[in-house]
């Protein structure tokens, strides 16, 4: 049975921080959780793209894009990737594309918007930071569950 935001808030409001309704769903899979990592980086998805080659162990990729609206930091073979290295989701603050392919994936995909350029790759950017956007700080360890009503942080799993 999958985890529903509504029923933590229910049942955990004390333990969580919510995160505001700025994002929108682009995998094929709606609901996801899991333990964070970070990365926090500027239209650049040189570090996105080194964590995702690394094995996920159903941990929630956080990027902290700085909510660029300019280019899009994730696209589908990037997706394809962390699918099938066992990541169970990824939020994105910040732009994605390749939409329709995404939505064709089983991951959890969460962003701003879509945007039909690429990043640049300059190898800029830093894994594993304390990251604060849409009203939340996030801390790589902590973890993270996300569906269609929302997405939801606690420093510990409660489901």
């Amino acid at each position: 049975m999958a985890i529903k935001t509504t029923d933590l808030c229910d049942e955990h409001a004390e333990q969580l921080r919510i995160m505001a309704p700025l994002f929108d769903d682009y995998g094929g899979r709606y609901g996801f959780a899991g333990p964070i990592e970070t990365v926090r980086t500027f239209e650049d998805n040189s570090r996105v793209r080194e964590v995702l080659d690394s094995p996920g162990e159903g941990r929630v990729l956080v990027v902290d894009g700085a909510g660029s609206l300019r280019c899009a930091l994730l696209g589908d073979l990037l997706a394809a990737r962390a699918r099938d290295n066992g990541w169970n989701g990824l939020v994105v603050y910040g732009c994605v594309r390749d939409a329709a392919d995404l939505a064709d994936l089983d991951i959890g995909i969460k962003a701003l918007n879509t945007h039909p350029c690429r990043s640049h790759k300059g190898g800029e950017g830093e894994i594993g930071s304390v990251v604060t956007f849409a009203g939340v700080t996030l801390h790589p360890g902590e973890w993270l569950c996300a569906d269609r009503d929302g997405i939801v942080v606690a420093e510990r799993p409660l489901a």
